[in-house]
């Protein structure tokens, strides 16, 4: 028999956790209760609070003494991302599935982040209607909105909490019923792109796949490029393609540039073999044309589509994004390969179109090719734009050899 781990406050939210329970017995199925509040719960549970704060070091009864909610919620969400891995891993749970308000989230979120990707995780919370990246990272977690607060039961309540039950408990008996195409184990690949890159990902692609290598390619902004460095950072692959480094541009401060979360540094720190460029370096990213501030308003400007405008990077700010490219790539311990397009890094970096910048990336190779010098990096320079086939799989070669000089 499967099993659903039910985690939540059930010394305040008892009512409704119990609701969910029965739920998942009634769809034949065994609920393993994991209580995450502060003081007793009213019912028997399979894992103890006192069990959560022991896992973080702390004792349950002197969180109640200290009567500090941020503490508590504190020491029990790290007692829960210790506890609950180990749980999964002993074989206790199937899938997770928890609901709350922004307490509840910030409990129980952190412990399925650690669960490995394909492991059922469903939280039903009062903030999955807004910004989520605080509670999902990179992991896969599914948000489903409460649309009422998670406070007693009702008619809308009710339909909340049994839709997300039916979608854990297909999520967790659906697998073995798909007849899922068994593939042959391949090496492999981590690339990333962007849209204005992705001519140059699909040649790289085609060219890897071709010479028995499995490519797994990500978004490079948003929480895509940053899922790319946390797996990784987890070693999930024999090499790295990251021919856009767009995410270093994403975010303009008072007119300056700033760094995404640490792009760029997993592999050097993995030390997997990496072939790198400088993809989409032409561009910061803002949403709607109306929502780009008022002190940009005179930049050059392209409406990307209807959600996203483009703002072309200046001579100075390719420079800047130069620097922190460099500060990163200059630290390989192992061999690499930076590929710079001199016809182009997008697009609409390219003879004709609106962010077509010689001087612009005149700056970008001069400054980087000034700011590297390790001799494990090696600049390779093609009379391409990144688009072009030719540049494409010259970079895919390059990293079939270093993967196998590596033995990878």
């Amino acid at each position: 028999m499967k099993t659903i781990a039910i985690a939540g406050t059930f010394d305040t939210k008892g009512k409704e956790f119990l609701y969910v329970k029965k739920l998942v017995e009634e769809l034949g199925l065994r609920p393993f209760m994991i209580h995450t509040g502060v003081f007793e719960a009213p019912f028997e549970v399979d894992v103890t609070n006192d069990e959560i704060a022991a896992a973080a070091g702390k004792d349950i009864r002197e969180i109640v003494k200290r009567k500090d909610r941020a503490m508590a919620t504190e020491a029990l969400s790290k007692g829960m991302q210790l506890l609950v891995p180990k749980l999964y891993k002993e074989g206790k749970f199937d899938g997770i599935i928890s609901f709350g308000g922004s307490g509840g989230t910030s409990l129980v979120t952190p412990a399925m982040r650690e669960l490995p990707i394909g492991v059922p995780k469903v939280m039903v919370s009062t903030m999955a209607s807004g910004n989520v990246s605080q509670y999902v990272g990179t992991s896969d977690i599914v948000m489903i909105p409460s649309i009422v607060d998670v406070a007693g039961l009702n008619k809308i309540s009710r339909c909340i909490f049994s839709n997300a039950v039916l979608a854990i408990v297909g999520m967790v008996e659906g697998r073995e019923k798909l007849k899922e195409e068994k593939t042959e184990e391949k090496p492999l690949v981590a690339a990333s792109m962007f849209g204005v890159t992705t001519p140059c990902i699909n040649y790289a692609k085609d060219y890897l796949e071709a010479h028995g290598y499995e490519v797994l390619v990500f978004h490079a902004t948003g929480t895509g490029g940053r899922t790319m460095d946390a797996l990784i950072d987890a070693g999930f692959f024999a090499g790295v393609l990251d021919l856009t480094t767009t995410e270093w541009c994403d975010e303009v401060v008072g007119g300056v540039l700033t760094a995404g979360p640490d792009r760029c540094g997993a592999a050097i720190r993995r030390q997997v073999p990496q072939v790198v460029s400088v993809g989409a370096c032409d561009m910061v990213n803002f949403g709607p044309m109306e929502t780009v501030p008022e002190q940009f308003k005179n930049r050059n400007l392209y409406k990307h589509n209807p959600t996203v405008t483009l703002m072309r990077t200046t001579v100075q700010e390719n420079k800047d994004i130069a620097v922190r490219l460099a500060e990163k790539w200059d630290k390989s311990e192992v061999p690499m390969t930076v590929m710079l397009p001199q016809q182009g890094v997008s697009m609409i970096d390219a003879d004709g179109q609106p962010f077509n910048g010689v001087e612009e990336r005149k700056a970008l190779f001069d400054t980087l090719k000034d700011k590297i010098n390790n001799k494990n990096v090696d600049i390779c320079e093609m009379n391409n734009n990144i688009n072009d086939q030719e540049f494409a799989e010259t970079a895919a070669k390059r990293l079939i050899e270093l993967m196998g000089a590596s033995g990878r």
